[in-house]
């Protein structure tokens, strides 16, 4: 247990345990209570006392807050992050006012889908009269951020408050300092208002867990918010939060992201800093989990990277790599500035293993119409090599200890495993304890597989003309190119593709990662962004398909339509390693250009 401990708690600095143990030695059931009521009596601090929400709540409940809120709040938690800085920085807003309307939006949250692990009223509001003050007496906001309200998913330690990522037998350690991503989000003038949900073991693309339940979809409650930043993916949905921080090492931000209609980002690994979370498996580098932004509008995204990056994290964290945030417009990655318009877009409609749902293909559908009527766009076909396999190395490289340091976590307290814990990990034909040896032949298999997509990625509809031969395997393999790497021309920018199988999928039923678990593995930096919701007056089953294999199947019988209403659909954008600006302006142009998204519920 000692040695579980250590290593977990490795990137998390360090921990001071409030009960005089790491490990609970009360019932479970009593420890997931005390955190309940702690969480509840967060929540009734509020001033004024928050209307009470309907006993028996609809199954769409994502316009409640604003039939319960003051006409004021609504104008400023419906707002986006950067129109409440310009306001704020300004003074036409005060960050009092603007922390309170959100406080109290997150509180109606918690009651409506359960986003919540504790608000934090007392440091948010005591922090946002420091920031009025400071404002009136110097006449400037102290930083980019200033007086802005930021959810945090509850992994990320906050110094003095509960660590515990989703584990029983973690509750009641505290952090004993703040993460380093939050002490520069801190400077630069945010406020930390809500922490947020996340699911046992923080490897589900759900959010379920024995110390707070599940995080259900404001869109439609019979569906999962997502995860494992469930908590900020639902939050940000109806509003309690205009900008959020996840994490992500199997689609974890764009997930919930997805199924709740708002934008998620996971940027290259080594970007952004991770000192001060609480994960198991701590210094595992066979897959690199990343921390990212999730927001009500794309914006949102530019600016929360851009305020990290220009804080030159890597001083302190040096495995960061000490690259600045190049803004789109300045660099001009796509010739529109001096009027090329040239940006090629290559469309992945299936990955071949699970095929999406009628309301992701419809969605693609439509925003590659748009695109295609577009000049200076150029539309082509992605097809994909081998995602079967890339999910097998993705989920052979998770666990290399045999998920030994998850399982101790877990039993410690005597907690029931949650259905996609067991899933993940004991259901896992992938799972195993690896030898140093056998460790070193996955992740060559892994970097073997990179090297073939980047192959890919070249010769797609570009000027690059290999000579190719066949290996004993049959896969095509380059024995000598006409072009050099520095001759490539016209190369696709970047992927269009489904964000997952198919919207939010029912509780307990997301048990399909490829369309996310995909670009980890290759380390891709990709966004999610909202575009409709499903309609079952159109999105038909496809009755006669005949699928392809046994996930494939699942994912088929998991659709009825009705059952699916009103989720949102959302789709995603990918580009290569390390061109994380280039993606994020290429989606500014193919929103602009789309109206995204496509239904204005998601854009309320």
């Amino acid at each position: 247990m000692d040695a579980v401990k250590s290593t977990a708690n490795l990137v998390a600095s360090s921990l001071e345990t409030s009960v005089g143990s790491n490990r609970p030695t009360k019932a479970w059931q009593d420890v997931a209570k005390e955190a309940q009521e702690h969480r509840d009596r967060s929540l009734s601090t509020l001033e004024p006392k928050i209307a009470s929400v309907p006993f028996e709540l609809p199954q769409n409940v994502i316009r409640i807050p604003s039939k319960l809120l003051t006409a004021e709040e609504i104008n400023i938690t419906e707002r986006p992050p950067e129109d409440l800085l310009l306001k704020l920085a300004g003074g036409e807003l005060s960050a009092v006012v603007v922390t309170r309307a959100f406080l109290r939006r997150a509180a109606l949250a918690q009651r409506l889908v359960n986003c919540v692990t504790e608000l934090l009223p007392v440091r948010a509001l005591s922090r946002a009269e420091y920031l009025d003050k400071y404002l009136a007496e110097h006449g400037h906001p102290i930083g980019p951020l200033h007086g802005l309200p930021i959810s945090v998913k509850e992994h990320l330690g906050i110094r003095g408050l509960d660590l515990n990522a989703a584990f029983v037998s973690r509750r009641g350690e505290n952090a004993t300092q703040t993460a380093h991503i939050l002490q520069i989000l801190h400077n630069a003038g945010a406020i930390f208002h809500a922490r947020t949900t996340e699911p046992q073991t923080l490897m589900h693309l759900e959010t379920s867990s024995n110390l707070y339940g599940e995080t259900v979809n404001p869109y439609n409650r019979a569906l999962t918010c997502g995860g494992s930043s469930g908590g900020e993916g639902a939050l940000l949905a109806l509003r309690g939060s205009c900008l959020g921080i996840g994490t992500d090492i199997g689609g974890s931000i764009r997930s919930p992201a997805a199924n709740n209609g708002v934008y998620g980002f996971r940027p290259t690994s080594f970007r952004l800093p991770i000192e001060g979370w609480l994960a198991t498996m701590a210094g595992a580098e066979s897959i690199i989990p990343v921390i990212g932004p999730l927001s009500t509008s794309l914006e949102g995204i530019n600016i929360f990277m851009k305020v990290l990056i220009d804080a030159k994290p890597w001083l302190r964290e040096p495995s960061l790599l000490p690259f600045e945030w190049k803004e789109g417009l300045e660099v001009d990655w796509f010739g529109w500035k001096a009027g090329k318009k040239r940006l090629k877009i290559a469309v992945l409609w299936d990955d071949g293993v699970v095929k999406p749902h009628p309301p992701v293909t419809r969605a693609l559908k439509e925003v590659v119409k748009k695109l295609e009527e577009k000049d200076g766009l150029a539309v082509v076909e992605w097809k994909p090599y081998k995602h079967d396999l890339a999910w097998e190395i993705v989920a052979s490289l998770y666990f290399c200890d045999g998920a030994a340091d998850e399982s101790s976590n877990i039993d410690a307290s005597g907690e029931p495993w949650r259905p996609l814990s067991n899933w993940i990990i004991k259901d896992n034909p992938y799972v195993k304890e690896h030898t140093i040896f056998s460790l070193w032949e996955w992740v060559i298999k892994r970097e073997e597989y990179k090297a073939k997509y980047a192959e890919l990625w070249n010769r797609t509809s570009s000027n690059y003309a290999p000579t190719l031969t066949k290996d004993e395997g049959g896969d095509a393999t380059k024995v000598q190119t006409e072009n050099s790497y520095e001759d490539l021309e016209d190369t696709v920018d970047v992927i269009l593709c489904p964000a997952g199988p198919g919207a939010a999928p029912p509780l307990d039923c997301a048990r399909y990662w490829g369309y996310t678990s995909q670009w980890n593995l290759l380390d891709y930096p990709a966004v999610v962004f909202p575009v409709t919701q499903v309609d079952p007056d159109i999105d038909k089953a496809e009755e006669e398909y005949k699928p392809r294999n046994e996930r494939d199947e699942y994912n088929y019988k998991l659709y009825e339509p009705e059952k699916y209403r009103d989720a949102p659909v959302s789709l995603q954008l990918v580009a290569r390693r390390y061109e994380d600006e280039k993606l994020i302006e290429a989606l500014k142009i193919i929103k602009e250009i789309v109206g995204l998204p496509l239904s204005k519920v998601l854009a309320h």
